[in-house]
């Protein structure tokens, strides 16, 4: 079943219950609809973002007018407060990473577990499965935001600024910036690292200044930021997590939507989407090629050290497997078990 045709199933089949829920009456359209994103264009993250409102805006003939927000500046950089600020009114469409909000809506953090989708393989199989996809687009509208597509934010690697790691008990001693999650926290902290919390905007002058030693992100994301300028010598390619790029609209602005342009305005995500995972994917194959050429020592694990990096955060996955939502992380995990096997 192709892709779209997934997403649709996964949409159509609950807009019937989830739509009374925010019985709000349409209303006058706004001028303007404010989408935030963490990081602009330049990034393959960000050129989802700007693919989907230019599509949007063409197919409405202007009558839907989406302004991208970059750095998370609707917020203040704080990327973590995206999805509550979204439910205060402030954010009218996200274009963004599930684990950023985790924080929120604990259960939207479900596919960054460690090593829970360890390829694309893997990753495909899970977000075309019609019946997971449609329980987990239920869980974003409990939490106030009606759904449309997911995109791919790539798989993340570590870097650091002061040796070549290779297995997890070289990561001691490293101070590691990381998202404002506990779980990527917890992670690190196990494997012996001091992680830090901050924002993408704080966490570039902290690597340049050597107030942290390291960070972790899609090497997409290194070489877009130039993160080799900012100190970073080494790179461990080990495809520890890799979050869905989830494109949503705020529940009142979509209520207030007609139809017909709720449908226009999926379908427009929806080949943003399309866009977007082909440009990861693109970048995904030739980074290490492209951050070597930089002066940088790239390690690619080999199997039986990927094996020790699953064996170091086995722990951490069972808490917070249990914390999550163990009943539909089990359905991920027997998704993924099948692709193995097919």
């Amino acid at each position: 079943m192709k892709r779209r045709s997934v997403i649709q199933l996964a949409t159509s089949s609950v807009a019937a219950v989830a739509l009374p829920r925010y019985a709000f009456a349409q209303t006058a359209y706004k001028a303007e609809y404010k989408m935030s994103t963490v990081v602009p264009p330049a990034f393959a993250w960000g050129k989802g973002g700007e693919i989907f409102l230019t599509l949007v805006k063409e197919r409405t003939n202007g009558r839907i007018n989406i302004k991208q927000y970059p750095g998370a500046s609707l917020v203040q950089g704080q990327q973590d407060r995206e999805f509550s600020a979204m439910r205060q009114g402030v954010i009218d469409v996200l274009c963004g990473a599930p684990i950023n909000w985790s924080g929120t809506v604990r259960e939207l953090g479900a596919f960054t577990l460690p090593f829970l989708l360890p390829d694309h393989k893997a990753y495909d199989a899970v977000i075309n499965n019609t019946a997971l996809m449609t329980e987990y687009f239920d869980m974003v509208r409990k939490a106030g935001a009606e759904p449309l597509a997911v995109g791919e934010t790539g798989y993340r690697q570590i870097s650091n600024s002061k040796r070549a790691i290779t297995k997890p008990d070289d990561l001691r001693g490293i101070k590691l910036r990381v998202v404002g999650s506990p779980m990527y926290g917890e992670i690190m902290s196990t494997m012996g690292a001091n992680p830090t919390f901050m924002s993408w905007a704080d966490a570039q002058p902290a690597l340049a200044s050597g107030a942290v030693d390291g960070q972790e992100n899609p090497l997409e994301v290194f070489l877009a930021a130039k993160v080799h300028t900012l100190g970073q010598k080494f790179v461990t390619k080990w495809n520890y997590s890799n979050d869905i790029l989830l494109f949503a609209i705020a529940a009142p602005v979509w209520a207030s939507w007609t139809p017909a342009d709720q449908k226009i305005v999926r379908e427009a995500a929806q080949d943003a989407a399309k866009q977007q995972i082909a440009l990861v994917r693109k970048l995904f194959e030739d980074d290490v090629q492209k951050v070597s050429a930089l002066g940088v020592n790239v390690h690619v694990p080999t199997p039986a050290e990927m094996e020790q990096w699953r064996i170091a955060t086995r722990r951490t996955y069972a808490s917070w497997k249990a914390q999550i939502n163990p009943t539909f992380v089990s359905k991920v995990e027997e998704i993924v078990a099948k692709s193995r096997k097919a």
